[in-house]
């Protein structure tokens, strides 16, 4: 089997990291902070779409520093459970190995550890993911790195990955940075090309170098010249545009038709985006008039989405799409552009709310039937109330909910109406670990005499003389 192209060329240096000069320079800071010491903030999030670099910037920057490498994927070791065994307790010694055992040495050497994947943590099968990683951010005597896709949803869940981080954006690199890379790797493996194939092969990346890598790769597999034609029968991949591209195109590009181009690129269904104009429309339509056509658009758009249910005829969705997209930004007249924040809808944000409290209410009420013998229902409506109150003022109770009930630290922070970080959670934690094992007498010091054991009495035998 070939050798795959986007490992065999990945950059083993920070030199060789193209297209977010910013970036590296800002990592780059932040680990010579380390050398000097330990620095305020001792995580870095690096943040961006996928294929970017994020990943090959934090390996070569282990590199670089001459650091050793812890590397965790938080998809496939994401439970707390996981990633305090391997990463956090290495990162509390001086040096330690890939499997998080410390070793006794003098050198002491750095260790990077890469948590990939950090925001891919949802579920049963994540629980308590966020407060190990919370602890690290604190705790850690090692440079950290976390490395996510979507920044915001890992940041709502803890505070530590919000406040105590160094945070870095990364950018989709240019279609001619991509073709550059592309130009070297075509020269070390023999192919023959010329720049408009390169650059035919960069555009239909979308900003994404890995892909760009791969796709170069699969055309010129057993090739010594590369042509037109070929790149010609890759699969087109669309660059797909989140809702905050689409919004901006909506409310601020001031074209209509290329408002309704946008939306040919986003992965959602009509009923969503309209969800996000609704939200967003009167926080960028001030002028009154501006507003009132605004929303006759959406209500337009919302009469055809009623035709699709009623009939289940989806050919009624284009027109929907056109009333919201381009129809909205045509109504604009006279309200100047904002510059604030796209606002994400609050409708959504309830729904995603409201579904994670009654999962968790379903999660805590099933550990607690258990114990009271009663159902989840009856937990839920005549327990936990009074339960939550009595939390708040017991602490040893809450010792007794991690420890003896089974809650896990973010079920107790929900019934305490705080976060995984709060003194209560931390103490309650504290409290329900199991004391720890008697050490060993302390041996006798030089000058110090043995106590002696006492001598049997006359007539008496000792223990080994029956």
């Amino acid at each position: 089997m070939a050798e795959d192209w986007t490992e065999k060329y990945r950059p083993g240096t920070l030199k060789g990291v193209v297209g977010n000069p910013k970036a590296v320079s800002d990592l780059l800071e932040w680990a010579k902070d380390w050398s000097k010491g330990t620095p305020r903030k001792k995580a870095a999030v690096l943040m961006g779409p996928p294929g970017v670099g994020k990943t090959t910037l934090a390996l070569a920057l282990a590199s670089e520093m001459g650091w050793g490498l812890v590397e965790m994927n938080a998809s496939d070791q994401r439970t707390g459970g996981a990633i305090r065994s391997v990463a956090l307790r290495g990162s509390l010694t001086n040096t330690f190995n890939d499997a998080g055992d410390y070793l006794d040495t003098k050198d002491g050497g750095m260790k990077l550890i890469v948590l990939d994947e950090a925001d891919n943590l949802f579920g049963n099968a994540d629980r308590g993911g966020i407060p190990a990683i919370s602890e690290l951010i604190k705790e850690t005597k090692q440079p950290v790195v976390l490395i996510v896709n979507d920044f915001y949803d890992l940041s709502r869940k803890s505070s530590a990955v919000k406040n105590d981080t160094l945070q870095i954006k990364f950018q989709k690199p240019s279609a001619s940075t991509i073709a550059k890379t592309l130009r070297s790797i075509a020269e070390s493996e023999g192919v023959r090309t010329d720049d408009l194939v390169l650059r035919a092969i960069a555009e239909n990346a979308g900003g994404d170098m890995r892909a760009a890598v791969r796709d170069l790769q699969s055309v010129a597999a057993g090739k010594e010249t590369l042509n037109v034609a070929e790149v010609g029968n890759l699969s087109q991949r669309t660059a797909r545009k989140d809702m905050y591209d689409l919004m901006y195109a909506v409310f601020r590009k001031g074209d209509p038709m290329a408002a309704r181009k946008a939306s040919f690129d986003i992965d959602e269904e009509p009923g969503f985006v309209l969800l996000w104009v609704e939200e967003n429309l009167p926080y960028e339509y001030t002028d009154t008039g501006d507003l009132v056509r605004g929303c006759e658009r959406l209500s337009k758009a919302d009469i055809h989405l009623g035709r699709v249910h009623r009939r289940q005829y989806y050919g009624f969705w284009s027109y929907a799409t056109d009333m919201m997209t381009a129809g909205v930004s045509e109504a604009r007249r006279t309200s100047p552009v904002s510059r604030t924040r796209f606002r994400f809808p609050g409708y959504l944000m309830k729904m995603s709310r409201s579904k994670s409290v009654r999962n968790m209410k379903n999660s805590i009420s099933e550990k607690l039937g258990g114990h009271l013998h009663t159902s989840k229902a009856r937990i839920s409506s005549d327990v936990l109330p009074s339960l939550r109150v009595a939390l708040k003022n017991d602490q040893g109770l809450r010792a007794l909910m991690l420890r003896d009930v089974g809650l896990e630290e973010e079920e107790l922070a929900f019934l305490l109406d705080t976060g995984v970080d709060s003194p209560m959670v931390k103490l309650a934690k504290k409290d329900a670990e199991p004391p720890k094992a008697p050490g060993k007498a302390p041996r006798e010091t030089a000058g110090e005499k043995k106590a002696e054991k006492p001598k049997p009495a006359a007539g008496q035998k000792s223990l080994f003389q029956f």
